[in-house]
Order: structure tokens, then C-alpha cells, then sequence
């Protein structure tokens, strides 16, 4: 007879490993079952087994019992399925075998899962489907350093973490009621209007209002019309430095009167009138949250913030950084700062560095406003990474992590303004000037901090200068800038909308959806014709105001204060009058979507024009291999075309190159960085944006 044991759970397999060989009491056994690999241990001699789950088991789908129509809307009824039941997940069926089997002969379960809402639902269904026990035993854990998971081991706690478990429920009730019927409501409405053929069209609870927002800026730029304005501007000398001065009114929109100072101002001496400086601080940074990293990580190396948050993951999993799903701009002292700072000197890239903070008597960081009841702001650990055994892309991850940690316990940066007032005729003309005093903070981050830098020479009021030239400039307005996958994630992140673990994945979406394109990002044809019909038929769905709600209530079931069944209630009434509304109206919708649909495919059909005739380039596939590629309109007298990178999606930026005249797309693999490049293999540029 086989004996009982402790069955522990971990999320994903190296949390099982990390687990393992940290509270054995001896080297753990390796066990390979259906390809998955499981550990045998004791502890305490008491007999110990961890196995690794694939991340969620189970997802939420349409109950197939209550839900006689088939695909169709609305539906309420939903069930927890095996993930394996979906072809692109099949593989998990041996994680979830292998729990199963050893469920069986264990005498107790703990809950290993990440520490968070996903982790509490994922492990909870597999308590409840698999093992059939309602509760477990629950060791929590910010990093998987042996350390404190041995701490988390001793300490554990008897139950299962309910009010996140709850609160989490809640959200994948919601998003699956909202996604689910209004994918559905939209797809079909598009299907009724044609005679064969499938395309989804997908939103939900903040997928809507995400592409709503994008929208209105999008508006904006085209709404923006520029406004000329002149400028003025003097260089002067002084000794052998030449300077530019701007006349005080950056922007003067009446050209007669810029022309009219510009002669009052031809031969004339130039003489300092005032000098202004003026010394300011800038505090060290706040620790990275999960959103933090993922914007800064964009702005440094164009990671997407799902890349971004799958590198984190994978350090994470090696113990080397805490757990990259945090909402926390805080470091608590029971990280132990000082053993973090000893362990990151070894590293000899950041030994000086460490060793500076280290003569500090007392080491306080610069911690940020926001909390996470779950997780500390993301951190290195003092289990350092060899770097030579990390990818690229690991080690860039790591090195911000490493240096935002050092910087947050810098001095603060000490900086000089300097406006110098010229006089030439009785026109006031400002040079302006500014310098680092102290670096402070900078000397941790200076390869990610940059700032503006022009020194002024020492000068006198009523020195007399001279002026080499005077001129006047033509400009225009700009429109607003764009944003870019780092800034709509803090503009989510303000506007509470979805979660530090699910906005990557959801501008994801809006991407795959073809909604949005662009590393500045773009809405595409299709992705407004989208909101303008949920604007114009079902306001409510593109709404901010309603996500924002649901986030309050689902806090709300994390405190207590109210019940899961009472928010998912709620939200199948409002559901269903959306949902009425809609069906009125579904004919219109669907003929807008489809008009939409197929502008949207025309644009991406029209490349451009072939360099060689003057005909449209256009997507052509091939008989013969029956892959795409760009062909000339004037085929069989033209017979010009480029081939196209296989496994990706190609979009068309609509602009040419500036060397060879040919389109430029953008290619997109999925879990790689998107890049763009001219169609011409032999060109130039190729040098810069790699070959096909």
C-alpha cells in the first residue's frame, strides 16, 4: 500500500523545482511522468511530493447543458472547463493527469500558486475539479529565493487566501459574461450581413473603453489643425562659444509684427540685461510596479509590455527578481536592503556602484503612493543571475530591475537653471542654460537617464556681445503626440482599468484584432468603425466609467463588504438590457461593421506604388508554394514583386522608403519585437532593420 504524503502545488514547473530544493530536507527526487517532471522530498521526514500545474487548468466557457442555441447570445450559464479541451492548449491535459494520480494517496494539499488573484482561481479550481477538496493549506511568497520560501513553508497559513480567491472569481465571471456575449453579439451581427465567411470581432469590459480612449486621441490628431508662427532668434559670441537666444515671445503669430522687431534689430549691439539662476533637486525614482516596468522597458528597449512582463516572469522563475505582478511602488525593510546590495556587488558590472550605497549609514528608498496588499514594488533579489547564463533580452531586464533598485537609494540630483536676459534695441532675447550640479541618483541609471546639458559661460550684466546672426523662423503647431504601449498602460493604470497582470494582454488583443497598430499607436479603420457602432447602439460597453465601477465592486468582495453572486447579478441584468438594445439594432450594426471591415482591407491591400511602372503593389499568394508575397498590379507586363518573412503578420505603414522609393511594412511575429522595414532586399536600410 502506498503511503500518504503532502501534495504541494506550484504554479508553473521551475516553482515547483525552486519549492522543492528549498525545504527538502535532502536533494529532492526528480519524477518524469507523461513528460512532466515532479518532486519527492521529506521534510522534517514527513513525506513530500510537489507538483507543477501549466498556469490556469480550468477556464470559463459556455455551460453546454443550459446553453441550447449553440453560438449565439446571450448566454449566462457558464462552466469551468479543462484548458485541454481547447486545441492550443491541449498539451496542459498531462499537468492536469499527473495532479490527478497524485491527488489521490495525499493525505494533506498546500497552495504554492503565486500570490494573487490568478493564483488563488487557478489553484482553488484545481482543489475543487482535481483533488476534490475545498481548502487547502497556503504558503505565501514574494520571491522564490530559498530563503523565504522556507520562511513560507514554516508559516503557512491554514486556509486558502478566500477574499482574494472571491474577489477573483468575481473578475473571470465578468469578463468572461461580458466578452463572451458581446464577442459574440458583434461577430454575428457582421455574419448576418454576408453570405459565407467568418471574422470576429471581439471587445469587453476593458477592451472597449481601452480602444474608446485611443480613439479620442486619435480624433484629436485629425481634428488638429496647425497654426503657423515665427520665431525669432540671435547667435551671439562669447569668446570662441557661439549661442543661440530666442526673442521672450517663444511664439509670435503675427509675421509683420516678427519682421518689425527683426529690423529694429539689424546692426545693433547685444548686451546682457539680467541674469537668472536658480537651483532645484530631483528626488531618486520610486521602485518599479509591474506598469512602471513595463512603460520604462518600452521606452528603453521597444519591449511590448506582454514581452516585458514574460522576461520578468522567466527572471522570476530563476529566484532572481521578486514577483513582476505587483501594483506596489514600496520596498519594505524585511527585504533586508543591505543583503540585496552585498549580493548585487559581486556582480562586477555593479560592484563600485553597490559599494557606494553600501558606506551609507542607513539606507532609506524613495518609495512611491501606491500598495498591493499581496506583493512589494519589483525588486532584485540577493539570489543574483550569472549573467552570462541569461539571454539578451533577460539581461536588459535585469539591468533595469538592478539599476532602479540602486537608484532608488541615490541622493537626490542637483540641478542648475539658467536664463540669461539679452537686450539688443530695447527686445528682450533669453538664453537659456542648464547643468548638472551633483548626479546624485543618475550615477546608478545613468544609462537610462539623459538630460538636457548646455553650460553657460560666465557672463556680466551689461556685457556687450556679439551678434553673428539674426533670423527669423517659419514654424507651425504639432499636433499631440501619440501614445505609445508604455503611456497607455499608465493611462489604464490611472483610469483603473483592468489589472497589472491583464492590460498587457489586452492591448495585446487590441493588436491581434487589428484594431491598433503601430509602435505609436494608431487606430486602425476597422477598430473605430468598432467604437463608433458601440457608441452609437450601446454606449455603456465602450464606457470607462462602467469598467471603473466594476474594479470598486470587485474591491468591494476582496473587503467583505459585498457578495460575488450579488456583482455577477447585477451584471447579467445590465447585460441583458445592453444586450436587447443590441439585437434591435443588429442589422445597422452589422452593415456598419461590414463596411468598416472592408475599407479596413482595402487600405491594407493598396501597398503603394511599384518604383519600377507605376502600378499598385498588392498581396498576391503564390499557387505554387501558397504563400504571400507583394506582386505588381501590371503582372504579366510588370513583373516586380518582394517576398514577405513567413509565420508573420505584414502591415502596411503607408510610407515609402527614403532610399529605394519601395513601401515599408511592419512585420509581426507573435512573443517578438515588431519591426518595420522596406520591402527591397538590396537596400541600405536593410543594414538597420535586419534581413528578412
Amino acid at each position: 500500500m502506498t503511503s500518504k504524503y503532502i501534495l504541494i502545488i506550484a504554479e508553473k514547473p521551475d516553482a515547483a523545482r525552486r519549492i522543492s530544493e528549498a525545504i527538502a530536507d535532502k536533494k529532492p527526487k526528480s519524477v518524469k511522468k507523461r513528460g512532466v517532471t515532479y518532486y519527492e522530498f521529506t521534510v522534517q521526514g514527513k513525506r513530500h511530493i510537489c507538483v507543477p500545474a501549466a498556469g490556469h487548468l480550468f477556464i470559463l466557457a459556455p455551460s453546454k447543458e443550459n446553453n441550447p442555441k449553440g453560438w449565439n447570445y446571450p448566454v449566462f450559464n457558464l462552466e469551468w472547463v479543462p484548458t485541454y479541451t481547447k486545441k492550443v492548449t491541449a498539451w496542459t491535459e498531462n499537468y492536469l493527469k499527473n495532479i490527478q494520480d497524485l491527488s489521490h494517496d495525499a493525505s494533506d494539499f498546500i497552495d504554492a500558486a503565486d500570490v494573487d488573484t490568478e493564483g488563488e482561481v487557478l489553484l482553488f479550481n484545481i482543489l475543487r475539479f482535481i483533488c476534490n477538496v475545498k481548502d487547502a493549506k497556503r504558503m505565501t511568497f514574494s520571491t522564490l529565493t530559498r530563503d523565504e520560501l522556507r520562511e513560507s513553508y514554516q508559516k503557512m497559513s491554514p486556509t486558502i487566501l478566500h477574499s482574494t480567491l472571491e474577489s477573483g472569481l468575481t473578475r473571470h465571471e465578468l469578463d468572461a459574461l461580458w466578452g463572451l456575449n458581446l464577442t459574440r453579439a458583434l461577430t454575428l451581427a457582421l455574419k448576418n450581413q454576408v453570405d459565407r465567411g467568418f471574422t470576429l470581432i471581439s471587445t469587453g469590459r476593458v477592451q472597449g473603453p481601452t480602444l474608446a480612449i485611443l480613439l479620442k486621441k486619435e480624433l484629436q490628431i485629425r481634428k488638429f489643425k496647425s497654426k503657423p508662427f515665427w520665431q525669432l532668434v540671435i547667435k551671439v559670441k562669447v569668446g570662441n562659444i557661439e549661442l543661440g537666444a530666442i526673442y521672450k515671445k517663444e511664439k509670435i503669430w503675427d509675421k509683420d509684427e516678427a519682421t518689425v522687431i527683426l529690423h529694429s534689430c539689424k546692426d545693433r549691439t547685444a548686451t546682457v540685461l539680467d541674469i537668472k539662476k536658480q537651483h532645484y533637486t530631483q528626488n531618486p525614482p520610486v521602485p518599479f510596479n509591474t506598469t512602471d516596468l513595463q512603460s520604462e522597458a518600452y521606452r528603453q528597449f521597444k519591449y511590448s509590455p506582454k514581452q516585458t512582463l514574460q522576461i520578468a516572469e522567466s527572471l522570476y522563475q530563476r529566484g532572481t527578481i521578486s514577483y513582476p505582478r505587483s501594483s506596489s511602488q514600496k520596498l519594505p525593510p524585511v527585504i533586508k536592503y543591505k543583503k540585496i546590495l552585498e549580493a548585487i556587488s559581486t556582480l562586477k558590472q555593479y560592484t563600485l556602484l553597490a559599494a557606494k550605497l553600501l558606506k551609507k549609514a542607513t539606507l532609506v528608498p524613495n518609495q512611491g503612493k501606491f500598495t498591493d496588499p499581496a506583493h512589494p514594488a519589483v525588486y532584485p533579489t540577493f539570489e543574483v543571475s550569472d549573467l552570462k547564463k541569461l539571454n539578451s533580452y533577460q539581461k536588459n531586464i535585469y539591468d533595469l530591475i538592478i539599476r532602479r533598485f540602486l537608484s532608488v537609494f541615490g541622493s537626490p540630483m542637483l540641478r542648475e537653471s539658467n536664463k540669461v536676459f539679452i537686450t539688443v534695441n530695447g527686445n528682450i532675447f533669453i538664453l537659456k542654460g542648464n547643468r548638472t550640479i551633483d548626479p546624485g541618483w543618475t550615477i546608478f541609471s545613468e544609462k537610462y537617464s539623459s538630460f538636457d546639458e548646455r553650460a553657460l559661460p560666465d557672463l556680466k550684466i551689461g556685457q556687450e556681445l556679439q551678434i553673428l546672426a539674426l533670423n527669423i523662423l517659419s514654424k507651425e503647431t504639432k499636433p499631440p503626440l501619440r501614445y505609445n504601449q508604455g503611456t497607455i498602460l499608465k493611462i489604464m493604470e490611472r483610469k483603473h482599468l483592468g489589472t497589472r497582470a491583464t492590460r498587457a494582454n489586452i492591448l495585446q488583443t487590441l493588436y491581434d484584432r487589428h484594431y491598433i497598430e503601430g509602435e505609436s499607436v494608431h487606430v486602425t479603420q476597422l477598430g473605430e468603425v468598432v467604437i463608433n457602432v458601440l457608441e452609437e447602439f450601446c454606449s455603456i460597453i465602450s464606457s470607462e466609467k462602467l469598467t471603473q465601477n466594476f474594479e470598486e465592486e470587485m474591491n468591494r468582495v476582496y473587503k467583505g463588504e459585498k457578495k460575488r453572486i450579488a456583482v455577477i447579478t447585477e451584471a447579467q441584468h445590465l447585460l441583458t438590457a445592453v444586450l436587447k438594445d443590441f439585437k434591435k439594432n443588429e442589422k445597422q450594426i452589422g452593415q456598419k461593421l461590414l463596411k468598416g471591415l472592408a475599407e479596413s482591407r482595402q487600405d491594407q491591400q493598396e501597398l503603394g506604388i511599384c518604383p519600377k511602372c507605376g502600378n499598385e503593389l498588392k498581396f498576391v499568394r503564390s499557387k505554387r508554394t501558397n504563400l504571400f508575397f507583394i506582386g505588381c498590379n501590371g503582372y504579366p507586363k510588370c513583373t516586380n514583386s518582394y517576398p514577405l518573412p513567413h509565420n508573420a503578420r505584414i502591415e502596411n505603414t503607408g510610407r515609402v522608403c527614403e532610399k529605394c522609393s519601395t513601401p515599408i511594412v511592419r512585420i509581426i511575429r507573435k512573443g517578438r519585437r515588431t519591426y518595420e522595414m522596406c520591402l527591397d532586399l538590396y537596400c541600405e536600410t536593410k543594414k538597420e532593420w535586419g534581413k528578412i
